[in-house]
């Protein structure tokens, strides 16, 4: 969920300094080097250059001509997508980063745009840059489209249009061999010791629970840890009980630990947007673009074919599916966004 700038930094866990270096430089559009044009299908590796993290799997995209021909005539006539990123400087595994080669853009979000690209038949291309400047290059026509992990609010609605792709989720890791699950209630959380990240939107979550617990006469102890690698020794060495963080990046955690002494799982699932309201995840263009649309019949096209759930599976993000993408779906409030 990014809705500010400490939860973003919340995720960047185990990106080498090559990595980070070779991501920095890569400012400007770049091709993506793992897809293949075949006649009017596109071969599409996803995956790719993962660091182990993901399984590699290459899909057959058909394009769509009917929902390419609702594309505004300027992007179709371009025969390209151009997808901004907010992944400088150090890339958030799993959604974005610099694979294995130290060159080629991996992560969740940029196989989403390849995919959809290929739907559309057009070549994807890459803007990558600040999580700030991602906005900035909507706005000014850079970007067609943002597909990095961005929240659908109220208050970007006002600018940006959305298509919906994936749910806004934040999860509970625990140690392998602990039975304990989340049950959707604080209750669940009583006598447990949670550490999460400073300033973020789970820490919010989570004082809350504590204070309603508080009230109860039950406790609930939160820790914070200077980085994640501390954080990961406590709970191994059973310090903490539980780790709470946006669902993506335990995934990719959980991916990283799976073959070592100290394997982890997820435990449960809550809303980044709080229990009232499922959080979304969705493609965003600038507003009355005319972009909304064809991207997320693209999305549904890609559902309906099984390949949406491919690429979920891939990161291991299928407790995130949405049945369908939206386009501008409620987003967080006013007050909360």
């Amino acid at each position: 969920m990014r809705t500010a700038r400490p939860a973003r930094l919340a995720a960047i866990v185990a990106t080498t300094v090559t990595a980070a270096v070779a991501l920095a430089a890569c400012g400007d559009s770049q091709e993506p080097t793992n897809v293949a044009s075949t006649g009017g299908s596109v071969e599409v590796t996803i995956g790719a250059l993962s660091n182990g993290v993901a399984k590699e799997v290459t899909l057959t995209v058909k394009r769509v001509d009917s929902i390419r021909a609702q594309l505004p005539a300027e992007v179709r006539d371009s025969g390209t997508l151009v997808i901004g990123l907010g992944e400088l400087p150090n890339g958030t595994p799993p959604l974005g980063y610099i694979g294995e080669d130290q060159k080629t853009f991996t992560g969740s979000e940029p196989d989403l745009g390849r995919l959809v690209a290929a739907v559309l038949g057009l070549t994807p291309k890459y803007e990558n840059s600040t999580w700030e400047n991602l906005f900035v290059g909507i706005d000014g026509g850079r970007s067609h489209v943002g597909i990095d992990n961005i929240t659908v609010t109220e208050q970007r609605k006002l600018k940006y249009d959305f298509a919906s792709y994936r749910e806004d989720n934040l999860a509970f890791e625990v140690r392998g061999d602990d039975s304990w699950n989340f049950d959707g209630t604080a209750q669940s959380l009583a006598g447990k010791t949670v550490s999460v990240g400073a300033g973020t939107n789970q820490e919010k979550i989570l004082l809350q629970w504590q204070s309603e617990l508080k009230a109860q006469g039950k406790t609930l102890t939160v820790k914070h840890f200077p980085d994640y690698n501390t954080m990961y020794i406590a709970l191994a060495g059973r310090q903490i009980d539980i780790v709470f963080r946006p669902n993506p990046s335990i995934a990719y955690h959980m991916a990283q630990v799976a073959d070592t002494p100290n394997p982890t799982r997820n435990a449960g699932t809550y809303s980044g947007a709080g229990k009232t309201l499922q959080g979304l995840i969705a493609a965003t263009v600038k507003k009355d673009s005319g972009l909304a649309k064809p991207i997320a019949d693209a999305i549904n096209h890609l559902i309906q074919n099984g390949q949406y759930a491919t690429w979920l599976d891939a990161w291991g993000l299928a407790n995130e599916k949405v049945a369908t993408s939206e386009v501008n779906p409620p987003g967080l409030p006013l007050s909360n966004s």
